[in-house]
């Protein structure tokens, strides 16, 4: 156990060290620092989640995990040079994602989950086509969140914990809506400043730290050790 929290837990740590300080210092503050080091210090917090997955899972889905990890992280610090470049390694990341959830299929669902999980995509469209001022966006905005949505909502009927892994993906669709708003309605308002990242960040460390649980839980199933996340 102790080996595990030295090998594994300081990529946590580090992760978590980078994701919340750089909300506190760059995104309600301003700091007088280089753009490349502030555009670092936005990537760090989710590439330490994709180097978590790969060292956690000795096998090719965490290769995949890192990789969706990866993809975001590469997002994160494209979006400040250039926001369609930024949108592609996301979409990116959401395809892989989409094709990674679809391999753990949740064989059971009730009908309120199905309900939900079949509603979320186009409410969620619909939504990001009506959110910008600028209606020449709505379309592209539009089908970048189809993306989005799907994996949220593979990822809420995966067997992957919907309280982790589901609920992560929610937060970082909703992430993404109030980035969208932040284009129309909300366009002067503080909300979405004081909310996108929290909710993307804290989305991912979710999805990353519950899809490791999950699976190192299952490949330990005949060991009697504890699994450490």
């Amino acid at each position: 156990m102790k080996s595990a929290f030295a090998e594994n837990r300081p990529f946590l740590l580090l992760s978590l060290l980078f994701g919340i300080s750089y909300y506190f210092a760059c995104v309600l503050d301003s700091p007088e620092l280089p753009e490349p080091l502030i555009v670092a210090w936005k990537g760090a917090g989710v590439s330490f989640l994709a180097i978590y997955a790969l060292i956690r899972l000795h096998r090719f889905d965490g290769k995949i995990v890192g990789a969706i990890m990866a993809f975001g992280a590469i997002g994160d610090m494209a979006l400040e040079y250039d926001m369609r470049i930024g949108a592609g390694a996301f979409l990116i990341g959401h395809l892989i994602a989409i094709a990674f959830y679809s391999r753990y299929r949740r064989h059971k669902l009730s009908l309120s989950q199905k309900g939900f999980a079949i509603l979320l995509v186009p409410f969620s469209v619909f939504i990001a086509w009506a959110l910008p001022s600028d209606r020449s966006e709505a379309l592209l905005i539009a089908i970048y969140c189809l993306s989005v949505a799907v994996m949220a909502s593979m990822a809420w009927t995966s067997r992957f914990t919907r309280y982790q892994v589901g609920a992560g993906a929610i937060m970082f669709l909703v992430s993404d809506l109030l980035i969208f708003a932040r284009m129309g309605a909300l366009e002067n308002s503080f909300i979405p400043t004081l909310l996108v990242w929290p909710l993307y960040y804290f989305g991912q460390f979710m999805i990353a730290t519950g899809i490791v649980r999950t699976l190192r839980h299952e490949m330990a199933a005949d060991s009697a050790d504890p699994v450490q996340p």
